[in-house]
């Protein structure tokens, strides 16, 4: 199994030691940097997702080739052609797995996690779910298409490296035909934004376009404050793992009716009976 992101652990690291160093000896008054207590609850993150994803990757592999055995078409990984279509084809199947983790609030209740932090670091790109089975669905037609199951794991390691870089204030924007086409640390600052502005844009993996495509783009410009709309001010990593299924929970458990129950799970994350 092709997992770049735990081979990539020492250079996470190493980035990180970097950031918090610039931070220190080339601080800016306009950035946040780093807190302990933040930092250390995305750490937590991180490491249980991937004690939680040596098993699951496993359930994924199996899903994945039972898939492949059946696809009409089986293509060959030494066809550079091939690895092209994979490459925009597993960008498509992120963009509408984090487009629909943001506006269903069932599936909001695992991807939360990644957006409970007022901080904005590269510690804030390891502050991931502990509830990772709400991801399956969207990649199982790649499967059926023909690519293989490794070279789907593959890809989504790919991506996923290439995303740890976007998490940083340390990198203003970048040239223009770069932001137009890629996803850049601009671009994925306005993802992490509670401003009214910034709400639900910008879900892009590595490329940009999608967004563009399908209208949820938004360029960065007033300042980006960091975290939810109701921030959830604690550093529990338990409590940032299942706390948003907590809330969902006591919502349905006091609904007043079926429609209100299945608002409560599958509009978006703020819908009330009220509006």
């Amino acid at each position: 199994m092709f997992d770049l992101i735990l081979h990539a652990i020492p250079v996470f690291i190493l980035c990180l030691v970097l950031e918090a160093a610039s931070f220190k000896f080339l601080p800016d008054d306009d950035e946040k940097g780093y807190e302990l207590r933040d930092s250390a609850t995305s750490l937590s993150m991180g490491l249980g997702n991937v004690f939680i994803n040596i098993g699951w990757k496993l359930a994924v592999l199996a899903a994945y080739a039972a898939l492949y055995s059946i696809a009409p078409v089986h293509l060959s990984s030494t066809n550079p052609l091939v690895w092209v279509a994979l490459f925009f084809a597993e960008d498509l199947a992120y963009y509408w797995f984090h487009r629909l983790h943001h506006e269903v609030r069932v599936l909001w209740g695992s991807h939360v996690v990644h957006h409970s932090s007022q901080f904005y670091n590269l510690t804030t790109a390891l502050r991931q779910t502990w509830t990772p089975w709400t991801a399956l669905p969207f990649w199982l037609p790649l499967a059926l298409l023909g690519f293989s199951p490794w070279m789907i794991l593959l890809q989504q390691s790919i991506s996923l490296l290439y995303q740890f870089f976007l998490h940083t204030e340390r990198v203003g924007k970048l040239p223009r035909p770069i932001e137009f086409v890629f996803n850049t640390p601009s671009h994925h600052r306005v993802h992490h934004g509670s401003n009214a502005e910034y709400l639900d844009r910008n879900y892009g993996g590595i490329l940009i376009i999608w967004d563009r495509l399908f209208g949820s783009f938004e360029p960065e410009g007033e300042r980006v404050r960091y975290g939810l709309t109701k921030n959830i001010r604690t550093h529990n990593p338990v409590t940032v793992a299942f706390g948003e299924y907590h809330a969902m929970w006591h919502d349905v458990r006091t609904a007043q009716s079926w429609r209100e129950r299945f608002g409560y799970l599958f509009r978006g994350p703020g819908w009330s009976p009220a509006g």
